[in-house]
Protein backbone atom coordinates (compact mmCIF):
# COMPACT_ATOMS: atom_id res chain seq x y z
CA UNK A 1 0.00 0.00 0.00
CA UNK A 2 1.29 3.56 -0.28
CA UNK A 3 0.33 6.02 1.70
CA UNK A 4 -2.21 8.16 0.26
CA UNK A 5 -4.39 5.10 0.33
CA UNK A 6 -5.81 6.83 3.01
CA UNK A 7 -7.65 9.97 2.82
CA UNK A 8 -5.79 12.89 4.49
CA UNK A 9 -8.54 12.80 7.43
CA UNK A 10 -8.13 9.23 8.20
CA UNK A 11 -8.07 9.28 12.10
CA UNK A 12 -4.94 6.84 13.85
CA UNK A 13 -4.89 6.14 17.70
CA UNK A 14 -4.82 3.97 20.45
CA UNK A 15 -7.00 3.01 23.56
CA UNK A 16 -8.18 2.01 26.68
CA UNK A 17 -10.24 0.95 28.93
CA UNK A 18 -10.14 2.68 33.03
CA UNK A 19 -9.91 -0.34 35.31
CA UNK A 20 -7.41 -1.73 32.72
CA UNK A 21 -5.01 1.28 33.14
CA UNK A 22 -6.05 3.76 36.28
CA UNK A 23 -5.52 2.19 39.37
CA UNK A 24 -6.24 4.31 42.21
CA UNK A 25 -9.21 1.90 42.95
CA UNK A 26 -10.56 3.08 46.00
CA UNK A 27 -8.86 7.01 45.53
CA UNK A 28 -10.40 10.41 46.16
CA UNK A 29 -14.10 9.29 46.49
CA UNK A 30 -14.44 6.76 43.70
CA UNK A 31 -17.01 3.90 44.37
CA UNK A 32 -15.85 0.38 44.03
CA UNK A 33 -17.04 -1.43 41.04
CA UNK A 34 -17.49 -5.32 39.85
CA UNK A 35 -14.14 -5.22 38.55
CA UNK A 36 -12.99 -4.32 42.05
CA UNK A 37 -15.52 -6.47 44.13
CA UNK A 38 -14.38 -9.34 41.35
CA UNK A 39 -10.36 -9.49 41.14
CA UNK A 40 -10.74 -9.26 44.79
CA UNK A 41 -12.51 -12.26 45.21
CA UNK A 42 -9.63 -15.21 45.44
CA UNK A 43 -10.27 -17.59 42.57
CA UNK A 44 -11.44 -14.77 39.58
CA UNK A 45 -8.02 -13.57 38.32
CA UNK A 46 -5.08 -15.33 37.25
CA UNK A 47 -2.23 -14.70 39.75
CA UNK A 48 -4.53 -13.08 42.11
CA UNK A 49 -4.13 -9.87 40.48
CA UNK A 50 -6.18 -6.83 40.51
CA UNK A 51 -6.41 -3.67 38.85
CA UNK A 52 -5.90 -1.86 42.39
CA UNK A 53 -2.62 0.13 40.63
CA UNK A 54 -2.75 -1.18 37.26
CA UNK A 55 -0.45 1.45 35.38
CA UNK A 56 -1.37 4.38 37.72
CA UNK A 57 -2.81 6.50 34.68
CA UNK A 58 -4.43 8.14 37.42
CA UNK A 59 -1.60 9.70 38.67
CA UNK A 60 0.35 9.37 35.23
CA UNK A 61 -1.68 10.20 32.88
CA UNK A 62 0.44 13.68 32.14
CA UNK A 63 3.36 11.47 31.18
CA UNK A 64 0.91 9.24 29.32
CA UNK A 65 -0.39 11.72 27.21
CA UNK A 66 3.16 13.36 26.64
CA UNK A 67 3.88 10.22 25.21
CA UNK A 68 1.47 9.67 22.90
CA UNK A 69 1.79 12.99 21.73
CA UNK A 70 5.80 11.94 20.91
CA UNK A 71 4.25 9.51 18.60
CA UNK A 72 2.01 11.41 16.68
CA UNK A 73 -0.79 10.05 17.97
CA UNK A 74 -4.11 11.99 16.67
CA UNK A 75 -6.87 10.36 18.78
CA UNK A 76 -6.75 8.55 22.08
CA UNK A 77 -10.16 6.62 22.81
CA UNK A 78 -10.33 5.58 26.70
CA UNK A 79 -13.34 5.12 28.96
CA UNK A 80 -14.32 6.52 31.97
CA UNK A 81 -15.51 4.82 35.72
CA UNK A 82 -18.42 4.82 35.88
CA UNK A 83 -18.10 4.54 39.65
CA UNK A 84 -15.29 7.10 40.04
CA UNK A 85 -17.67 9.80 38.78
CA UNK A 86 -21.00 8.61 40.60
CA UNK A 87 -19.78 6.08 43.21
CA UNK A 88 -23.22 4.81 43.55
CA UNK A 89 -24.56 5.00 40.35
CA UNK A 90 -26.43 7.50 40.35
CA UNK A 91 -27.59 10.30 42.56
CA UNK A 92 -23.91 11.91 44.40
CA UNK A 93 -21.40 13.01 42.52
CA UNK A 94 -17.69 12.65 43.13
CA UNK A 95 -16.18 16.12 41.94
CA UNK A 96 -12.08 14.69 42.04
CA UNK A 97 -13.43 11.61 39.65
CA UNK A 98 -14.96 14.06 37.56
CA UNK A 99 -12.36 16.77 37.30
CA UNK A 100 -9.46 13.88 36.77
CA UNK A 101 -11.40 13.11 33.08
CA UNK A 102 -11.98 16.71 32.55
CA UNK A 103 -8.26 17.23 33.36
CA UNK A 104 -7.49 14.59 31.05
CA UNK A 105 -9.55 15.66 27.98
CA UNK A 106 -8.06 19.55 28.48
CA UNK A 107 -4.51 17.55 28.22
CA UNK A 108 -5.25 15.80 25.64
CA UNK A 109 -6.28 19.08 23.43
CA UNK A 110 -3.67 20.94 24.19
CA UNK A 111 -1.80 18.18 23.04
CA UNK A 112 -3.54 18.19 19.94
CA UNK A 113 -5.12 14.45 20.55
CA UNK A 114 -8.92 14.47 19.91
CA UNK A 115 -10.67 12.24 23.01
CA UNK A 116 -13.17 9.60 21.68
CA UNK A 117 -14.84 8.49 25.32
CA UNK A 118 -16.43 5.22 25.64
CA UNK A 119 -19.19 5.53 28.50
CA UNK A 120 -18.91 1.78 29.31
CA UNK A 121 -16.23 -0.54 29.33
CA UNK A 122 -17.39 -2.80 31.98
CA UNK A 123 -16.97 -1.78 35.13
CA UNK A 124 -20.47 -1.05 36.65
CA UNK A 125 -20.80 0.38 39.90
CA UNK A 126 -21.00 -2.37 42.95
CA UNK A 127 -23.97 -0.40 43.93
CA UNK A 128 -26.29 -0.95 40.82
CA UNK A 129 -25.23 -4.49 41.03
CA UNK A 130 -26.45 -5.16 44.16
CA UNK A 131 -29.67 -3.98 43.41
CA UNK A 132 -29.50 -6.06 40.23
CA UNK A 133 -27.13 -5.51 37.99
CA UNK A 134 -27.39 -5.34 34.36
CA UNK A 135 -30.18 -8.10 34.29
CA UNK A 136 -32.06 -5.28 36.00
CA UNK A 137 -34.02 -2.69 34.02
CA UNK A 138 -33.40 0.31 36.77
CA UNK A 139 -29.47 -0.23 35.57
CA UNK A 140 -30.37 0.89 32.22
CA UNK A 141 -32.12 4.17 33.30
CA UNK A 142 -29.28 4.94 35.44
CA UNK A 143 -26.60 4.58 33.02
CA UNK A 144 -29.22 7.30 31.10
CA UNK A 145 -28.76 9.63 33.72
CA UNK A 146 -24.99 8.91 34.07
CA UNK A 147 -24.50 9.82 29.83
CA UNK A 148 -26.51 12.87 30.59
CA UNK A 149 -24.32 14.02 33.60
CA UNK A 150 -20.81 13.36 31.68
CA UNK A 151 -21.72 14.34 28.91
CA UNK A 152 -23.14 17.84 29.79
CA UNK A 153 -19.77 18.33 31.88
CA UNK A 154 -17.49 17.37 28.83
CA UNK A 155 -19.20 17.73 25.80
CA UNK A 156 -18.08 21.55 25.18
CA UNK A 157 -14.87 19.98 24.49
CA UNK A 158 -15.70 16.07 23.53
CA UNK A 159 -17.04 15.40 20.25
CA UNK A 160 -16.83 12.28 19.94
CA UNK A 161 -19.06 9.39 22.71
CA UNK A 162 -18.98 5.86 22.38
CA UNK A 163 -22.16 4.41 24.76
CA UNK A 164 -20.81 0.74 25.37
CA UNK A 165 -18.01 -1.48 24.74
CA UNK A 166 -18.56 -5.02 23.62
CA UNK A 167 -22.07 -5.26 25.14
CA UNK A 168 -21.94 -9.29 24.23
CA UNK A 169 -18.87 -9.36 26.32
CA UNK A 170 -20.68 -8.21 29.17
CA UNK A 171 -23.84 -10.15 28.81
CA UNK A 172 -22.02 -13.52 27.62
CA UNK A 173 -18.96 -13.68 30.14
CA UNK A 174 -20.02 -11.66 33.11
CA UNK A 175 -23.62 -13.45 33.45
CA UNK A 176 -23.50 -16.51 31.52
CA UNK A 177 -19.97 -18.29 31.17
CA UNK A 178 -18.86 -16.47 34.89
CA UNK A 179 -15.66 -15.59 33.26
CA UNK A 180 -15.79 -11.64 33.90
CA UNK A 181 -17.49 -9.41 36.46
CA UNK A 182 -19.79 -10.34 38.04
CA UNK A 183 -19.34 -13.44 37.50
CA UNK A 184 -22.95 -15.49 37.15
CA UNK A 185 -23.99 -18.31 34.76
CA UNK A 186 -27.42 -17.84 34.09
CA UNK A 187 -28.47 -17.68 30.58
CA UNK A 188 -31.78 -15.60 31.61
CA UNK A 189 -30.06 -13.42 33.35
CA UNK A 190 -27.19 -13.02 29.88
CA UNK A 191 -30.17 -12.06 27.80
CA UNK A 192 -31.99 -9.98 30.37
CA UNK A 193 -28.54 -8.18 30.17
CA UNK A 194 -28.17 -7.69 26.25
CA UNK A 195 -31.73 -6.54 26.54
CA UNK A 196 -30.84 -3.84 28.87
CA UNK A 197 -27.31 -2.84 27.33
CA UNK A 198 -28.87 -2.06 24.30
CA UNK A 199 -31.55 -0.29 25.45
CA UNK A 200 -29.12 1.57 27.94
CA UNK A 201 -27.40 2.86 24.62
CA UNK A 202 -30.93 3.56 22.62
CA UNK A 203 -32.36 5.97 25.17
CA UNK A 204 -28.86 7.78 25.88
CA UNK A 205 -28.43 8.78 22.33
CA UNK A 206 -31.05 11.64 22.49
CA UNK A 207 -29.23 13.45 25.48
CA UNK A 208 -25.92 13.09 24.46
CA UNK A 209 -27.40 15.18 21.26
CA UNK A 210 -28.80 17.13 23.02
CA UNK A 211 -25.58 18.25 25.31
CA UNK A 212 -23.11 18.03 22.68
CA UNK A 213 -22.83 20.60 20.07
CA UNK A 214 -22.26 18.38 16.69
CA UNK A 215 -22.04 15.24 18.54
CA UNK A 216 -20.74 12.16 16.93
CA UNK A 217 -22.26 9.62 18.94
CA UNK A 218 -21.93 5.55 18.32
CA UNK A 219 -21.47 1.99 20.06
CA UNK A 220 -18.66 -0.47 19.99
CA UNK A 221 -19.55 -3.92 19.26
CA UNK A 222 -17.08 -6.71 18.84
CA UNK A 223 -17.36 -8.31 15.43
CA UNK A 224 -16.03 -12.03 13.70
CA UNK A 225 -17.34 -13.58 10.85
CA UNK A 226 -18.26 -17.59 11.22
CA UNK A 227 -16.83 -19.87 8.60
CA UNK A 228 -18.09 -22.98 8.49
CA UNK A 229 -15.40 -26.26 8.82
CA UNK A 230 -16.55 -28.05 6.46
CA UNK A 231 -19.71 -27.49 3.47
CA UNK A 232 -22.10 -30.31 5.88
CA UNK A 233 -25.32 -28.80 7.04
CA UNK A 234 -24.83 -29.23 10.66
CA UNK A 235 -21.63 -26.60 10.14
CA UNK A 236 -23.24 -24.03 8.16
CA UNK A 237 -26.22 -24.44 10.83
CA UNK A 238 -23.30 -23.90 13.35
CA UNK A 239 -22.09 -21.11 11.63
CA UNK A 240 -25.33 -19.70 11.25
CA UNK A 241 -26.14 -19.54 14.41
CA UNK A 242 -22.62 -18.59 15.85
CA UNK A 243 -23.32 -15.45 13.69
CA UNK A 244 -26.24 -14.75 15.15
CA UNK A 245 -25.38 -14.86 19.27
CA UNK A 246 -22.00 -12.55 18.69
CA UNK A 247 -22.95 -10.68 15.81
CA UNK A 248 -26.71 -10.47 14.55
CA UNK A 249 -28.23 -10.32 18.12
CA UNK A 250 -26.74 -7.10 18.48
CA UNK A 251 -26.44 -5.53 14.71
CA UNK A 252 -29.84 -6.61 13.83
CA UNK A 253 -31.74 -4.60 16.72
CA UNK A 254 -29.41 -1.55 16.18
CA UNK A 255 -30.96 -1.80 12.74
CA UNK A 256 -34.70 -1.84 13.24
CA UNK A 257 -35.09 -5.29 12.61
CA UNK A 258 -35.46 -6.68 16.44
CA UNK A 259 -33.88 -9.89 17.41
CA UNK A 260 -33.31 -12.32 14.85
CA UNK A 261 -35.53 -15.18 14.82
CA UNK A 262 -33.51 -18.68 14.34
CA UNK A 263 -31.27 -16.68 17.45
CA UNK A 264 -34.83 -16.20 19.50
CA UNK A 265 -35.65 -19.77 18.63
CA UNK A 266 -32.06 -21.75 19.41
CA UNK A 267 -32.07 -19.92 22.98
CA UNK A 268 -35.96 -21.03 23.58
CA UNK A 269 -36.52 -18.31 26.74
CA UNK A 270 -38.70 -16.02 27.58
CA UNK A 271 -38.44 -12.73 26.20
CA UNK A 272 -40.65 -11.00 28.93
CA UNK A 273 -37.38 -8.44 29.76
CA UNK A 274 -39.02 -6.88 26.16
CA UNK A 275 -41.37 -3.89 26.88
CA UNK A 276 -43.35 -1.93 24.56
CA UNK A 277 -41.13 0.26 23.06
CA UNK A 278 -38.11 -0.55 23.79
CA UNK A 279 -36.70 -2.08 20.33
CA UNK A 280 -37.72 1.31 18.92
CA UNK A 281 -35.73 2.82 21.27
CA UNK A 282 -32.47 0.66 21.00
CA UNK A 283 -33.21 1.23 17.26
CA UNK A 284 -32.23 5.29 17.40
CA UNK A 285 -29.76 6.09 14.11
CA UNK A 286 -26.02 6.85 15.32
CA UNK A 287 -23.22 8.37 13.55
CA UNK A 288 -20.59 5.46 13.56
CA UNK A 289 -20.18 2.03 14.67
CA UNK A 290 -17.35 1.08 16.33
CA UNK A 291 -15.50 -2.44 15.56
CA UNK A 292 -13.45 -4.51 17.55
CA UNK A 293 -11.97 -7.20 15.71
CA UNK A 294 -9.29 -9.84 16.73
CA UNK A 295 -10.26 -13.35 14.89
CA UNK A 296 -12.27 -14.64 12.69
CA UNK A 297 -14.62 -18.17 13.98
CA UNK A 298 -14.32 -21.35 12.37
CA UNK A 299 -17.89 -23.08 13.43
CA UNK A 300 -17.35 -27.30 14.06
CA UNK A 301 -20.56 -28.73 14.63
CA UNK A 302 -20.80 -30.98 17.79
CA UNK A 303 -24.41 -31.84 17.12
CA UNK A 304 -23.16 -34.79 15.15
CA UNK A 305 -20.21 -37.46 16.05
CA UNK A 306 -16.97 -36.00 14.22
CA UNK A 307 -16.57 -39.49 12.39
CA UNK A 308 -20.06 -38.46 10.61
CA UNK A 309 -19.74 -35.14 9.69
CA UNK A 310 -17.83 -33.86 6.64
CA UNK A 311 -14.18 -34.20 6.61
CA UNK A 312 -12.81 -30.22 7.68
CA UNK A 313 -11.72 -27.95 4.45
CA UNK A 314 -11.12 -24.63 6.59
CA UNK A 315 -8.18 -24.64 9.14
CA UNK A 316 -6.82 -22.38 11.67
CA UNK A 317 -3.17 -20.90 10.28
CA UNK A 318 0.16 -21.17 12.31
CA UNK A 319 0.20 -18.01 13.70
CA UNK A 320 -1.38 -17.86 17.12
CA UNK A 321 -1.17 -14.77 19.47
CA UNK A 322 -0.43 -15.33 23.27
CA UNK A 323 -4.84 -15.16 24.06
CA UNK A 324 -4.57 -18.79 21.76
CA UNK A 325 -6.24 -16.49 18.85
CA UNK A 326 -5.80 -16.92 15.68
CA UNK A 327 -4.01 -14.28 13.56
CA UNK A 328 -6.48 -13.76 9.97
CA UNK A 329 -6.19 -10.09 9.17
CA UNK A 330 -8.87 -10.96 5.76
CA UNK A 331 -11.44 -11.27 8.80
CA UNK A 332 -11.20 -7.92 9.66
CA UNK A 333 -11.98 -6.73 5.77
CA UNK A 334 -14.32 -9.45 5.41
CA UNK A 335 -16.56 -8.17 8.82
CA UNK A 336 -16.24 -4.63 7.59
CA UNK A 337 -17.66 -5.16 3.93
CA UNK A 338 -20.18 -8.09 5.34
CA UNK A 339 -21.39 -5.34 8.15
CA UNK A 340 -21.60 -2.37 5.20
CA UNK A 341 -23.35 -4.63 3.13
CA UNK A 342 -25.98 -5.83 5.06
CA UNK A 343 -26.42 -2.59 7.67
CA UNK A 344 -27.12 0.69 7.07
CA UNK A 345 -24.42 2.28 9.72
CA UNK A 346 -23.27 5.78 8.25
CA UNK A 347 -19.58 5.11 9.10
CA UNK A 348 -17.14 2.69 11.03
CA UNK A 349 -14.20 3.28 13.08
CA UNK A 350 -11.82 0.21 14.31
CA UNK A 351 -11.95 0.50 17.66
CA UNK A 352 -9.79 -1.89 18.79
CA UNK A 353 -7.39 -4.27 17.17
CA UNK A 354 -3.76 -5.71 18.40
CA UNK A 355 -2.63 -8.69 19.77
CA UNK A 356 -0.73 -10.10 23.19
CA UNK A 357 2.75 -11.44 22.98
CA UNK A 358 4.97 -12.17 25.51
CA UNK A 359 7.20 -9.38 25.39
CA UNK A 360 10.27 -8.36 27.33
CA UNK A 361 13.22 -5.72 27.52
CA UNK A 362 16.30 -7.08 25.96
CA UNK A 363 19.80 -6.31 27.20
CA UNK A 364 19.48 -2.93 25.73
CA UNK A 365 16.09 -2.28 27.51
CA UNK A 366 13.77 -2.22 24.16
CA UNK A 367 11.34 -4.65 23.05
CA UNK A 368 12.24 -6.12 19.51
CA UNK A 369 8.31 -7.22 19.08
CA UNK A 370 8.31 -7.76 15.40
CA UNK A 371 5.67 -10.08 15.07
CA UNK A 372 2.62 -7.65 16.74
CA UNK A 373 4.24 -5.15 13.88
CA UNK A 374 3.62 -8.06 11.05
CA UNK A 375 -0.01 -8.64 12.58
CA UNK A 376 -1.02 -4.58 12.94
CA UNK A 377 0.54 -3.82 9.24
CA UNK A 378 -1.75 -7.02 7.93
CA UNK A 379 -4.80 -5.31 9.75
CA UNK A 380 -4.01 -2.04 8.69
CA UNK A 381 -3.71 -3.49 4.78
CA UNK A 382 -7.08 -5.27 5.35
CA UNK A 383 -8.01 -1.97 6.36
CA UNK A 384 -7.09 -0.60 3.35
CA UNK A 385 -8.80 -3.14 1.22
CA UNK A 386 -12.11 -2.29 2.89
CA UNK A 387 -11.97 1.19 2.08
CA UNK A 388 -10.96 0.51 -1.60
CA UNK A 389 -14.42 -1.69 -1.79
CA UNK A 390 -16.43 1.36 -0.13
CA UNK A 391 -16.66 0.46 3.55
CA UNK A 392 -16.57 3.96 4.86
CA UNK A 393 -14.04 3.70 7.31
CA UNK A 394 -12.77 6.68 9.30
CA UNK A 395 -10.01 5.58 11.80
CA UNK A 396 -8.16 2.53 13.15
CA UNK A 397 -7.07 2.34 17.03
CA UNK A 398 -4.78 -0.15 18.10
CA UNK A 399 -5.43 -1.96 21.36
CA UNK A 400 -3.39 -1.37 23.72
CA UNK A 401 -1.83 1.95 23.90
CA UNK A 402 -0.03 0.02 27.38
CA UNK A 403 0.27 -3.00 28.57
CA UNK A 404 -2.41 -3.49 31.47
CA UNK A 405 -4.40 -5.57 33.24
CA UNK A 406 -5.68 -7.92 30.99
CA UNK A 407 -9.23 -8.89 32.77
CA UNK A 408 -9.13 -12.49 33.62
CA UNK A 409 -5.72 -13.12 33.03
CA UNK A 410 -3.89 -10.31 35.10
CA UNK A 411 -0.86 -8.77 34.13
CA UNK A 412 0.28 -12.40 32.23
CA UNK A 413 -0.57 -11.07 28.45
CA UNK A 414 0.22 -7.96 27.40
CA UNK A 415 -1.22 -5.97 24.33
CA UNK A 416 0.43 -2.56 24.54
CA UNK A 417 2.39 -1.43 21.61
CA UNK A 418 3.90 0.66 25.14
CA UNK A 419 5.65 -1.81 27.60
CA UNK A 420 4.68 -1.37 31.21
CA UNK A 421 7.49 -2.88 34.21
CA UNK A 422 4.00 -2.99 36.48
CA UNK A 423 6.69 -2.94 39.31
CA UNK A 424 8.45 0.56 38.60
CA UNK A 425 5.34 1.31 36.56
CA UNK A 426 8.07 2.64 33.87
CA UNK A 427 7.05 2.54 30.14
CA UNK A 428 9.17 2.02 27.15
CA UNK A 429 7.92 2.32 23.92
CA UNK A 430 8.36 -0.63 21.78
CA UNK A 431 9.52 -1.16 17.97
CA UNK A 432 5.83 -1.53 17.36
CA UNK A 433 5.26 1.77 18.97
CA UNK A 434 7.74 3.57 16.68
CA UNK A 435 6.41 1.43 13.44
CA UNK A 436 3.14 2.88 14.42
CA UNK A 437 4.45 6.57 14.71
CA UNK A 438 5.35 6.31 11.23
CA UNK A 439 2.16 4.98 9.60
CA UNK A 440 0.94 7.98 11.53
CA UNK A 441 2.94 10.08 9.74
CA UNK A 442 2.94 8.64 6.30
CA UNK A 443 -0.53 8.04 6.23
CA UNK A 444 -0.48 4.08 5.18
CA UNK A 445 1.90 1.41 5.79
CA UNK A 446 5.44 1.38 5.89
CA UNK A 447 8.62 -1.02 6.50
CA UNK A 448 10.10 -1.61 9.98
Amino acid sequence: MSPNEFLKDFVWGVATASYQIEGAWDADGKGESIWDRFSHTPGKVENGDTGDIACDHYHRWPEDVALMKSLGVRAYRFSLSWPRILPKGRGQINQPGLDFYSGLVDGLLEAGITPYITLYHWDLPQKLQDSGGWPARSTAESFVEYADFVSRQLGDRVKFWMTLNEPWVSANNGYLEGRHAPGHKDIDEMLSSAHHLLLAHGMSVSSIRNNVVDAQVGIVLNLSPFSPASPSEADIIEASIGDGILNRWYLDPLSGRGYPKDVQEHFARSDDYIHTGDMDAIAVPIDFLGVNYYARSIARSDSIPEEENAPREVFLNDEITEMGWEVHADGLADILERVHRDYSFPAFYVTENGAAYDDALDENQAVNDLKRIDYLRGHIRACGGAIENGVPLKGYFVWSFLDNFEWAFGYSKRFGIVYVDFYSLERTCKKSAHWYAKVIANNGIVEV
